[in-house]
């Protein structure tokens, strides 16, 4: 048997301007790493040789297809934040997704090969990881509405005996 669930519509507007309002701090950490990419003064970010996001941004694996990563995570972070905002609960967490496995990949480069952190990068993990576990939620909270909206049909044989 299925059970129905209740929610409330306030969690999943939170949610959604939440995942927005990361998005766009994504998209500002992102430029500040191209920023770094492009720059070869020193840098607030380079803290020791543990800690130095100029090795990062300036190594082999700063482009992909000639592109800085950096400038990758701003698009990938903007078009994020109008997914949320257009209320696209199943392509938000698809792209956070993939920005999550390729930010996983690139944190893997960092500790593996250049054995280097970056600052920016490390800040931009947490985000694209807090927005992957609130997209989940939120796509969550639909199906449980979609669930809830089912249930309370007339007639229907779903609900609870």
């Amino acid at each position: 048997m299925v059970a129905c669930a209740g929610g409330s519509g306030s969690i999943e507007i939170t949610m959604r301007y939440l995942i927005a309002i990361l998005a766009l701090a994504g998209a500002v950490v992102s430029a500040l790493a191209l920023h770094v990419h492009y720059c070869t003064d020193p840098q607030p970010c380079s803290i020791n040789e543990r800690w130095d996001c100029g090795v990062v941004n300036h190594s082999p694996f700063a482009e992909v297809a000639g592109l800085p990563v950096a400038a990758i995570g701003i698009a990938g972070y903007l078009a994020l934040a109008g997914l949320a905002f257009w209320r696209q609960r199943a392509l938000v967490f698809l792209a956070a997704l993939v920005g999550l496995g390729f930010a996983l990949r690139l944190t893997t480069i960092e500790e593996l090969v250049l054995q280097t952190w970056c600052l920016y990068c490390v800040i931009s993990q947490v985000i694209i990881a807090l927005i992957t576990l609130l997209s989940l939620g939120w796509l969550g909270a639909e199906y449980l509405a979609l669930r809830r909206a089912t249930c309370g049909g007339a007639g229907s044989s779903a609900g609870v005996p």
